[in-house]
């Protein structure tokens, strides 16, 4: 796929502000998207959408990689349904512990949680089984839905156990045990479904409107998904289980990288590729359907992972004792590519990448990613990541998700490292950098990379308060939200507008 020249803007909608304690689908998504427009921005790129569970990351904790996360559902934006009112809208107020600009997620769970139910309870009375036909034929098009809000519901029921430990009936989907749970669970059944329908109505307003304005969604296909997933418990049969317990017998992550000297042990189960591939691939070619239908391009994170993946025997503690394994890419990315015609395709290759990982990419076309981040190291010439080393066909950044900030990056660099940044930004001393954030995302729009994508937080020159996610700790990552003293007004618009259009983006 070859890109035109553009830039965009690296934001998950968790991270925007709200009166309920976390980014929606309401009003300031609107106001970001018109921020984007004014500053000459052609891309919002964002996170996996999918509904979160412990330590709500969106790329190893999703309950479903289909479904969309409930908790970005604008409750305002019901009002005007007339499914709640505007009396039940109180905010979610500060308490004495609260950690600004964070997500709290148990308290917006159970701020967002009953107000959502009450919504479902009036739309399902105004509403009765086969008059809406709009929700009708959102259940109808989806079909992860009805496996999904089962799932949610057996979940809700047993909060402490995962889908392998529930009654045998309901772990191995026993036809009869099924459906007397649907019945006995409707209410509960019904109720994801309605979040699912009110989430998708309201992406699909949001995408629009986004189009409007000459803006396109990058979504992002993580590689793996969470076990006590409604993907696994559907599909068991494509994922490598012990057939007895159904536990995981291999769980997926990376060697030692520079993120971790024990590596990253994500704890997702690995793929049964021969069963993948005797279905024609199937699974994976109705998720890449799903992502696109609310994103136009899909960054598919660990990309690696489709040419050889670090498997880890069940119940290690770090991932140093894995393994490669081969995984048949070609004849995946082949298969899609017959069956949507076009791979609107970025390949997240960071890490441990070898000739192979790169045929493969290549093969396809696919833009691979360059951070200046690890652009500085001991070899100032051959480094792939400095910006007058990447091809064309590639998407830059100063960081992302999984990186300091520009500027918590630079307070972290030792003096040789900082120097070699000052240099190549073409200062004399480390003192004459005043604000390195603008500096990296000058270097970014001005590389001959055809994408650059800036995270928002380096547009407003955050410190490490900002950081995301820090892929060598497991808990307390995910929360940032975008501080709301930090007004994305037409100052701040203009100086990003201005080096847009000097680089021609």
């Amino acid at each position: 796929m070859s890109l035109q020249r553009a830039s965009g803007v690296l934001l998950h909608p968790t991270s925007l502000p709200s009166r309920h304690g976390i980014g929606d689908l309401g009003k300031s998504t609107y106001e970001f998207l018109e921020f984007l427009q004014a500053s000459g921005q052609k891309y919002w790129q964002i996170l996996p959408l999918g509904p979160t569970g412990y330590e709500h990351s969106p790329y190893i904790m999703n309950f479903s990689s289909f479904a969309g996360n409930p908790l970005l559902i604008s409750l305002e934006k019901l009002v005007d349904q007339g499914l709640l009112e505007t009396g039940d809208l109180s905010p979610l107020m500060p308490t004495a512990t609260t950690q600004p600009h964070q997500v709290e997620y148990d308290r917006v769970i159970a701020h967002k949680t009953p107000l959502l139910t009450k919504a479902a309870q009036a739309f399902f009375e105004q509403f009765p089984p086969g008059v809406h036909h709009d929700y009708e034929q959102f259940c109808r098009s989806q079909p992860w839905l009805e496996d999904f809000a089962l799932f949610m519901a057996l979940v809700e029921e047993n909060p402490d156990k995962t889908w392998n430990q529930w009654e045998p009936g309901l772990a191995r989907r026993n036809r009869p045990a099924m459906a007397t749970k649907r019945q006995e669970l409707r209410d509960r059944v019904n109720y994801h479904k309605f979040t699912q329908y009110i989430f998708f109505d309201q992406w699909r307003q949001l995408r629009e409107f986004a189009h409007d304005r000459g803006i396109q969604i990058i979504g992002d296909i993580s590689i793996y998904v969470c076990f006590n997933s409604a993907d696994v418990w559907a599909n068991p049969d494509l994922f490598q289980l012990h057939p007895d317990s159904l536990e995981p017998a291999y769980i997926a992550g990376v060697p030692p990288d520079y993120f971790s000297e024990t590596g990253q042990l994500w704890g997702n189960p690995v793929y049964n590729w021969e069963k993948l591939q005797e279905t024609g691939f199937a699974w994976w070619i109705d998720r890449f359907r799903a992502t696109l239908n609310y994103a136009d391009l899909v960054r598919i994170d660990h990309f690696r992972g489709f040419e050889a993946y670090w498997r880890v025997p069940g119940g290690e503690t770090t991932a140093i004792h894995g393994e490669w394994v081969k995984a048949p890419g070609q004849a995946f990315f082949e298969t899609l590519r017959d069956s949507l015609g076009h791979l609107p395709v970025l390949a997240e290759d960071l890490g441990l990448i070898t000739p192979e990982v790169e045929e493969l990419r290549d093969r396809f076309n696919f833009p691979g990613m360059k951070i200046l981040q690890f652009a500085f190291g001991d070899d100032l010439t051959t480094n792939p990541h400095l910006p007058h080393n990447s091809p064309c066909n590639a998407v830059i950044y100063p960081g992302t998700h999984d990186n300091d900030t520009a500027l918590g990056w630079w307070h972290s660099l030792d003096d040789t490292t900082r120097l070699r940044v000052t240099h190549y930004l073409g200062y004399d001393r480390p003192e004459q950098v005043k604000e390195v954030h603008w500096d990296l995302i000058r270097v970014a729009l001005a590389s001959i990379a055809n994408l650059a994508i800036l995270p928002l937080q380096d547009v407003l020159g955050l410190d490490s308060e900002g950081r995301m996610n820090d892929p060598s700790i497991n808990a307390g990552n995910w929360r940032w939200r975008y501080p709301s003293n930090h007004l994305l007004g037409q100052d701040l618009s203009q100086r990003l507008q201005h080096l847009t259009q000097i680089y021609r983006r």
